[in-house]
């Protein structure tokens, strides 16, 4: 969420980006701002009557009570309901309209109002030479490592059973991600190569997040909507994650960091679930678009002054772990349709999927500022004592299903077996082949 003070300095901005991100004809910002003028009045009116009251009360204490007191207290006691009462629905519309104003972009992000106007930044690696290349889906149903149909039988559609050496394979990424991550010397290098001088190195501290979130956290972090695309318990507050960093996001709400402490960085791995509403025919074959898949996500807390370099540090990194799997990819610089409502930029990593013959998204890197933080009220108390709202950052590491595709299928031999990347072999006892 924005700050109010904000808007009104920054009020062209602000139409610039609910134009520039699709909300055009949704906002009325003057209204917004009337809203405010209108809770501002509404507060002093009430705070001047109280102060009116306390003063009779103490008139009152002081011997027999006036009629004309006792008479004057019983209305400003109404009048101070009757206030408070307009000043609590105020309130209420004034945040929920607040809320729906979008995340202003930074600078060098691309006008646009479709994917289409989204840029490649950077193309890296040559697409390998295969003949007749097999999409993942035949490899893995040729191998019995893909079973759809049992899946459906039990659960219903986009969903299935991962077995066999695509577990083990899935289970060697999880590892090399892990200890690659919790690696000073390897976020040093990573830092160092992307010229991020003077950014931390400290190491990213592996979680285990809940699967679940209430759903006053889930609004907080701005990640609820669309709802039909989210899984509700039934009965309950609650609703099933639909990404790691929806629940480590939300972790540290209400709380204070003290800035030696920054940056808080976490790696998450989760089983996310999405319904994929209004996704129906698309990508139906394999496990691209599934309800239920596995993600290794990063986020981090860091001060005003870091967070944008820290963006480019999971940017980097992303990169750097799609290059330790040796894969063609390209960079995609989000344009402002695409990157989402709390984004203030985006990055997207694309990788060559030879049985596809296209490049497909794997990893996006989401820098937020403290649009989260705001409505969280995650907070770090600087070394001179103030306090300031963090600056969030959320990653994909990697999602497990999209990159062992690309595994798949850009290491495909004739026969269907699989070559194993070279710095997952250690995480599959040496081998070499699958």
């Amino acid at each position: 969420m924005l700050d109010i003070n904000y808007i009104r300095a920054n009020r062209q901005k602000v139409e610039d980006a609910i134009r520039n991100k699709g909300y055009e004809g949704e906002i009325d910002l003057a209204a917004i701002l009337a809203l405010d003028d209108e809770r501002k009045d509404l507060s002093r009116q009430v705070d001047d009557l109280r102060q009116e009251r306390n003063k009779i009360s103490a008139q009152m204490k002081n011997g027999k009570p006036d009629q004309a007191l006792i008479t004057r207290g019983k209305e400003l006691k109404k009048q101070i309901t009757e206030l408070e009462e307009k000043l609590a629905s105020v309130e209420a519309d004034y945040i929920k309209q607040l809320k729906t104003v979008p995340n202003v972009y930074e600078d060098d992000v691309p006008i646009g109002l479709s994917e289409d106007d989204n840029q490649v930044a950077e193309v890296v690696g040559e697409p390998p030479k295969l003949e007749d290349p097999k999409n993942h889906y035949e490899i893995g149903q040729a191998r019995g490592w893909i079973d759809k149909e049992r899946a459906a039988k039990v659960t219903g559609a986009r969903f299935a059973y991962i077995k066999g050496d695509m577990v083990k394979l899935q289970m060697a990424i999880v590892n090399f991600v892990m200890n690659s991550l919790t690696d000073e010397e390897i976020i040093k290098k990573i830092i160092a190569d992307a010229g991020l001088d003077g950014l931390s190195t400290k190491p990213f501290t592996t979680v285990l997040p809940p699967l679940m979130l209430r759903t006053d956290m889930y609004d907080a972090m701005d990640r609820l909507e669309p709802r039909e695309d989210r899984y509700k318990i039934e009965g309950e507050e609650l609703w099933l994650q639909g990404s790691a960093e929806h629940v480590l996001g939300s972790m540290h709400a209400g709380e204070i960091f003290e800035e030696a402490e920054l940056p808080i960085r976490y790696l998450g791995y989760a089983t996310s679930f999405r319904q994929e509403a209004g996704t129906y025919g698309k990508d139906m074959e394999g496990i691209i678009r599934m309800h239920q898949f596995d993600k290794l996500e990063m986020e981090s807390f860091s001060t005003k002054e870091t967070s944008r370099k820290e963006h480019e540090f999971f940017v980097a990194i992303q990169r750097w772990l799609v290059e330790q799997l040796e894969l063609p990819y390209r960079v995609i610089r989000k344009c402002t349709y695409d990157i989402g409502k709390p984004d203030a930029r985006g990055i997207d990593i694309e990788v060559w999927l030879p049985g596809q013959n296209k490049y497909r998204e794997t990893h996006t890197a989401d820098y937020m500022t403290d649009y989260q933080s705001r409505r969280l009220q995650t907070r770090v108390r600087r070394e001179n004592g103030e306090l300031e709202l963090v600056h969030t950052n959320d990653a994909t590491a990697f999602a497990l299903g999209r990159i062992m595709i690309a595994v798949i299928e850009n290491y495909q031999n004739p026969d269907m077996t699989i070559r194993v990347p070279k710095v997952l072999q250690k995480y599959l006892d040496g081998k070499e082949t699958i």
